[in-house]
């Protein structure tokens, strides 16, 4: 145990689990999608969806998605702020079944069109875990320039992977492999220590057997 697991973070109240860590979700997911949110469905389950409105979790969570900070004062005027900001959303519960009780999906677009799902949970002291990202399962903490890599399950293809990264002095954190099924899809997900320059994720995305890359900047 550490300070940070006694204290928890410094933070807008009044839950590290169902505040800060809802706005967590929102700012990671925000990045992820890459552009500012223009519509926004979230969907709570579990203890999110039985108690969090009276932790403000709506609010701290919508207040993530448009970019505000885990301590920012403004997080509990976040619905006006919408409002101002013309930004479209709605709240629901769901049933996601065996998961992290303080779990969350959210079902985002952006203002250039672009859409993304994200499945995360808020697993105390204000820490997140993200555990799909489009419908696949990964498994990340947002506390790391982040890699999301969806690609053709086949032999070579992680080891071109590590090769661009490595052409470019990127060093791996760490690096988790998931699948569906033999030789179908999978998701490579890579924590690094430095970010991730633009041209790096463009090379990757044009790599043959790569469906798709997302990338969990951690600059604004």
């Amino acid at each position: 145990m550490n300070l940070f697991d006694i204290v928890g973070p410094v933070m807008v109240g009044p839950s590290s689990s169902h505040t800060a860590g809802a706005a967590k979700i929102g700012n990671v997911a925000r990045r992820l999608l890459g552009e500012e949110v223009a519509e926004a469905t979230i969907l709570f389950h579990g203890s999110f969806l039985a108690t969090g409105k009276g932790h403000g979790t709506d609010k701290a969570l919508l207040a993530g998605l448009m970019g505000l900070a885990v301590d920012d004062p403004l997080i509990p005027y976040s619905f006006e702020i919408a409002e101002q900001k013309g930004l479209n959303y709605r709240f629901d519960g769901i049933d996601l079944g065996d998961v992290h009780p303080n779990s969350v999906k959210l079902l985002l677009t952006g203002v250039n069109g672009k859409k993304l799902e994200v499945v995360a949970a808020s697993i105390g002291g204000g820490r997140i875990q993200v555990n799909e990202v489009d419908g696949l399962s990964n498994s990340f903490s947002g506390d790391y320039p982040t890699l999301i890599i969806q690609n053709q399950d086949q032999p070579g293809l992680v080891a071109e992977i590590t090769c661009v990264l490595a052409g470019f002095q990127i060093n791996i954190a760490t690096m988790q492999l998931y699948r569906s099924s033999r030789g179908g899809f999978a998701v490579t997900v890579i924590e690094c220590d430095d970010e991730v320059p633009e041209d790096v994720v463009a090379e990757l995305a044009h790599e043959t057997g790569i469906v798709k890359v997302t990338y969990l900047s951690m600059n604004g």
